[in-house]
C-alpha cells in the first residue's frame, strides 16, 4: 500500500526508494521537494535498479471498445500486405531525404517534416505548398499497380505551440508561458485552433503535447514542459489531447478538424541528470512513476493514438531499448492502445545498434522507427531481421495493427485527398485567423506573471510619453522562441510573420490610439524623454541541447540589458522590465534594476497581448489584470537547486497587491562561471576558457594575447580591425604557406550531439585576399584527429571587403574521422602565402549566409 505523505518527508523516502502515492491538494509543495530531492538540496539520491514493477504503476483505461468491424478491416488488409509492405509500415522516413517515389515503392508508413524541412527545400512554407507536397506523397501510398495494398500515410510534424513550421500561422506562447495560466480550457481550446490550422495544410498528425516534468531549468526543452508540477501536466495532458484529436465518444473525434496527438517523450525527460539533453533520469522507480509519468495516465484515457519514446535513459537503460517500459508498463499496465514511435534517429543510440539498423527498439516495443535520414537503410536492415526470425512475426504484426488502427480511427482511408478536405480547402481563413489570434492574445494576458510592481508604476497610462526598448523591444522571433519556423527559432525578421506584432508595435498601437505617444528603440535612445519606459529583453531562440545550460545565469559576462536598465533609471525614467524567457532564470540584478518586473514568457506572434495587461484604458480602467501564476519555481540563486525559491509555484502579484518588493541579493552563488561551449571568438578575441594560438612555418606556436601579434618567423601577423566597432575584429596575413590560426579551449569539448544535428561552426569574417592555392579549416581532437575541410572554392564566391557569415557544418568534421568527443581546437585555420582573413566571430550555430558542402 502506498504511503501518503507530508511534502517535508518526500526527499527522504525518494532517497530510500519507498513507493509514495502523491496528494493532489500538496501536489505543489510536493513537486518543489521532489525537485529538491532531485536537483540537488535535498538527499543524495543513489542510483536505482532498472528493474520495473508494473503492478506498482498507475492504471489508465482505453477509452474505445473492441470495434469488431474496425478489426475486421484491419485484419483484411494485413492479410493483403507483403512483408515488405509491414516492413515499410514500421518506418518514417524525413521529406528532405524520401521522395513520393520512393514511398511508392517501399510503402512506408509515415513521412514528417523536421523542424528545418520545408517543402522542396524552401526556407519558409505556405499552407499551399504543404498541400501541394501532402498531395504528392498521398498519391504515392495509395498507388495500387503491382498489386500493393493502398495504406494513406501518416503526415507528422512538430505543431508544438501553433503550427510553428507554416509561414502566417498562428504563434500560441510555448508551453512554459501556458502552465503559467493554470487554464485546462484555454489549452483545449488552443488544441483544437492549432489542428485546425495544421489539417488546413493537408497534414495529420502532430508530435505534441510535451508532457514532460522538467525538474531543472538547465534543460534547454524546460519551456516545452508545462510545469514542474506534475498535478498541472496531468490536466494540461488531458486538455490538450482532447483539443487536438476531439473528445472520445463526440463526432468531432479525429473529425476532418482535429488531428492524431503524440504524448512525449516517454519518459523521464524532464528529469535528466544536469539537465541535459537525451541525458540519464537516476531516479527510483517511484519519482519515475509519480512525477514523470504524471501525464500519461490521463493522455491516455483521452484517447492519445500516439506515443514518442524519449531520448533519454533511465538509470543507464535508453528509453527506446527499454522494453518493461515500453511494453509492460505502457502498452500492458497503462492499456495504451495505440501506437510507440521513435525520436529523431533515437532508436541509432540504443546499445548494439545504429541508425540504420535496430532490432532491439523494435522488439522493445517501438511500433514505427522515426528514421529520417536513415531510413533506405534501416527498411533492408528491418526487412531482412524478420525474415531471419531476430524480430518475430508477431511483433511485426502488432505494430502494424496498431499503426493501421490509428489510421483507420482517423478516417485517412475515407479522407481522400489532403487539399480537398474541409478545412483544406479553405486553408487562407484558418490559418493565422482572427479567431485563432485573439485566442492566442487572451492566452498571452493569462499567462503574464507579475513578480514585482513598486510603487504601483502598473498599469500604466496609455496617454503619456512611452519609450519601448531592448532587444525584445520589436522582435517578433525572440518573443516565439525556438521551433518557431525552423528547429532552432532564430535568423527571422518581423517581415518573416505576417499578421504577427512585436510587443512593442502592440504597445505603440494602444498608446497612439488612447492620445499618448511612443517611441521604440532597442538601444533606448530617444528623442524625447519618456514619461515610463517598457525594457523588453530575454534569451535568444533555441531548442533542445543548444539550450542546455551550466548554470541558471541569464546572458554571463554580458550585461548590455542590465546596464539599458540602470541607465534609463539614473535619467529619472521609470522602468518596467518585461523579461522573455522559457524558463525562470538568475535576474535578481534586472530585477532590483526595475521598478516593476513582468514574466512574459515567450509569448508568440500576438504581442499585443502585453499591451493589454501593461496599460490602463484611455479613460483610466483596468482592462486586464494579471492573472498568471507561476507553474516553476523561479530561483533564488544561479546554482540549479539551491536555496529556497525565490517565488514558488503558484506565486503571481495583481493589480490588488501593494507589495514593495525588497531589494534581492546580487549574489548569484556561481564562483566561476565555466567556458561557453558554443561560442569562442567575439569581437576579434577568443572567449573566457579559450585561447588564440598563432603557429609559424617553422611549427613554433605564440599566444596571440595583444591586438597587434606576429610569429617568430614572420610567417603570420594579426592585426586588430574594425567591424561594427574600434578593433572588434582581428586580421590574419599570412607571409608563408604552412602557418595556421588555432582556437585552443581550456578543457576538450564534447560536440558530438551538435554533429548529429545541424549545427555549424559559423565564423564571420571578411576575405580581404585569397591565395589560388586556398585556405583551410579543421578542428582539433588530440595527437589523432581527422582531415581539413578546404575553403577556397567557397571563399573565392564572396567579394573582397565583405563580410559574411561562413558555417560549416559539425557533421563535415565527424565524417573526416573528427573525435567529436574530445575537441581540444574547436577552430583552426591554416591557409597559403598571401592570404588575408579577419575574423569577427567564430561560434556554433545553425544560420549562416554560406554554408560549406561536406566533402564527398
Amino acid at each position: 500500500m502506498d504511503d501518503v505523505v507530508a511534502y517535508h518527508r518526500l526527499p527522504s523516502l525518494i532517497a530510500k526508494g519507498r513507493p509514495v502515492l502523491l496528494s493532489h491538494t500538496r501536489s505543489s509543495l510536493i513537486a518543489a521537494a521532489l525537485a529538491s530531492a532531485i536537483c540537488g538540496s535535498g538527499p543524495a539520491l543513489a542510483v536505482e535498479s532498472t528493474t520495473v514493477h508494473p503492478g506498482q504503476w498507475p492504471r489508465a483505461t482505453w477509452p474505445f471498445p473492441v470495434d469488431a468491424s474496425l478489426e475486421k478491416r484491419v485484419a483484411a488488409l494485413m492479410a493483403k500486405m507483403s512483408v515488405e509492405e509491414k516492413v515499410g509500415q514500421l518506418i518514417q522516413a524525413d521529406i528532405t531525404t524520401v521522395t513520393p517515389d520512393d514511398v511508392r515503392k517501399y510503402r512506408l508508413g509515415s513521412i514528417l517534416a523536421g523542424g528545418d524541412s520545408k517543402p522542396h527545400g524552401q526556407r519558409f512554407a505556405t499552407p499551399e505548398q504543404w498541400k501541394a507536397l501532402s498531395d504528392e506523397f498521398y498519391h504515392a501510398s495509395m498507388d495500387t499497380r503491382d498489386g500493393h495494398v493502398a495504406i494513406p500515410l501518416l503526415f507528422g510534424i512538430d505543431a508544438v505551440h501553433g503550427h510553428n513550421d507554416t509561414t502566417g500561422a498562428t504563434l500560441f506562447p510555448q508551453n512554459s508561458a501556458l502552465g503559467a495560466a493554470h487554464d485546462p480550457a484555454l489549452i483545449r481550446e488552443i488544441g483544437a485552433a492549432t489542428a485546425a490550422e495544421v489539417r488546413a495544410t493537408g497534414i495529420s498528425w502532430t508530435f505534441a503535447p510535451t508532457i514532460a516534468v522538467p525538474q531543472d531549468l538547465r534543460w534547454g526543452r524546460a519551456y516545452e514542459g508545462y510545469s514542474q508540477d506534475p498535478k498541472l501536466v496531468a490536466e494540461y495532458a488531458a486538455a490538450m489531447v482532447e483539443g487536438l484529436q476531439g473528445k472520445v465518444g463526440t463526432p468531432q473525434f479525429l473529425d476532418s478538424s482535429h488531428v492524431v496527438a503524440t504524448a512525449k517523450h516517454f519518459l523521464g525527460d524532464g528529469g535528466t541528470r544536469n539537465g541535459k539533453d537525451e541525458g540519464d533520469t537516476e531516479v527510483s522507480e517511484n519519482v519515475l512513476r509519480t512525477l514523470h509519468a504524471a501525464g500519461y495516465p490521463p493522455a491516455i484515457d483521452a484517447g492519445v493514438q500516439t506515443v514518442m519514446a524519449s531520448f533519454s535513459s533511465w538509470n543507464g537503460v535508453k528509453m527506446h531499448g527499454n522494453k518493461a517500459l515500453l511494453t509492460d508498463v505502457l502498452k500492458g499496465r497503462m492499456d495504451f492502445q495505440g501506437f510507440v514511435v521513435g525520436d529523431w534517429n533515437g532508436h541509432g543510440q540504443v546499445p548494439g545498434c545504429t541508425k540504420e539498423d535496430c532490432p532491439a527498439s523494435i522488439n522493445a516495443g517501438v511500433d514505427m522507427l522515426m528514421a529520417p535520414d536513415s531510413w533506405r537503410g534501416l527498411y533492408d536492415h528491418t526487412l531482412a531481421e524478420v525474415k531471419s526470425g531476430v524480430i518475430p512475426m508477431a511483433r511485426v504484426d502488432d505494430a502494424v495493427a496498431r499503426i493501421l488502427r490509428v489510421k483507420l480511427r482517423a478516417g485517412l482511408f475515407e479522407a481522400g485527398l489532403p487539399s480537398g478536405q474541409p478545412l483544406a480547402t479553405k486553408a487562407a481563413e484558418i490559418v493565422g485567423s482572427p479567431a485563432h489570434r485573439a485566442l492566442a492574445r487572451r492566452a498571452v494576458r493569462e499567462s503574464l506573471v507579475l513578480l514585482k510592481n513598486n510603487d504601483g508604476l502598473l498599469p500604466l497610462d496609455p496617454r503619456k510619453h512611452l519609450l519601448v526598448a531592448g532587444n525584445g523591444a520589436d522582435n517578433i522571433s525572440r518573443q516565439s522562441g525556438g521551433w518557431t519556423l525552423n528547429w532552432q527559432g532564430a535568423g527571422f525578421k518581423n517581415e518573416d510573420f505576417p499578421g504577427a506584432q512585436s510587443i512593442g508595435a502592440g504597445i505603440a498601437e494602444q498608446v497612439k490610439a488612447a492620445g499618448g505617444s511612443a517611441e521604440i528603440a532597442a538601444d533606448g535612445h530617444y528623442t524625447a524623454k519618456p514619461d515610463v519606459a517598457v525594457v523588453v529583453f530575454g534569451e535568444d531562440p533555441y531548442a533542445e541541447f543548444e539550450g542546455d545550460l551550466p548554470n541558471l545565469l541569464y546572458r554571463p559576462g554580458d550585461d548590455r540589458d542590465l546596464a539599458l536598465i540602470r541607465h534609463l533609471r539614473g535619467e529619472g525614467i521609470p522602468v518596467v522590465a518585461v523579461f522573455l524567457s522559457g524558463r525562470p532564470l538568475w535576474v535578481n540584478r534586472e530585477i532590483n534594476a526595475a521598478d516593476a518586473f513582468v514574466a512574459a514568457w515567450l509569448p508568440g506572434s500576438e504581442g499585443g497581448g502585453v499591451a493589454d495587461v501593461l496599460l490602463r484604458t484611455r479613460d483610466g480602467r483596468v482592462a486586464n489584470d494579471f492573472r498568471g501564476r507561476l507553474a516553476y519555481t523561479w530561483p533564488s540563486t544561479a546554482v540549479q537547486g539551491h536555496g529556497a525559491p525565490l517565488f514558488p509555484l503558484g506565486h503571481g502579484l495583481t493589480y490588488a497587491d501593494h507589495q514593495t518588493l525588497p531589494r534581492l541579493p546580487e549574489e548569484s552563488g556561481i564562483t566561476e562561471a565555466p567556458a561557453p561551449t558554443d561560442s569562442y571568438v567575439e569581437h576579434g578575441k577568443p572567449v573566457r576558457g579559450y585561447t588564440l594560438m598563432l603557429t609559424g612555418a617553422d611549427g613554433v606556436a605564440s599566444a596571440g594575447e595583444a591586438a597587434t601579434s606576429v610569429t617568430t618567423d614572420g610567417s603570420l601577423r594579426m592585426t586588430g580591425v574594425d567591424y561594427k566597432a574600434q578593433e572588434d575584429a582581428r586580421q590574419f596575413a599570412w607571409g608563408k604557406d604552412g602557418a595556421r590560426l588555432a582556437i585552443h579551449a581550456k578543457a576538450p569539448l564534447d560536440l558530438d550531439r551538435e554533429a548529429t544535428s545541424d549545427s555549424m561552426l559559423v565564423v564571420t569574417l571578411r576575405v580581404d585576399a585569397l591565395a589560388k592555392t586556398g585556405a583551410w579549416a579543421s578542428m582539433g581532437c588530440g595527437k589523432s584527429c581527422g582531415g581539413h575541410i578546404e575553403l577556397g572554392a567557397q571563399l573565392g564566391k564572396v567579394k573582397p571587403g565583405q563580410w559574411t557569415r561562413l558555417g560549416i557544418p559539425l557533421r563535415c568534421f565527424r565524417a573526416l574521422g573528427v573525435d567529436m568527443h574530445h575537441i581540444d581546437q574547436p577552430f583552426v585555420l591554416e591557409a597559403a602565402k598571401g592570404t588575408q582573413f579577419a575574423i569577427a566571430s567564430v561560434a556554433l550555430g545553425n544560420q549562416a549566409d554560406q554554408v560549406m558542402d561536406c566533402p564527398r
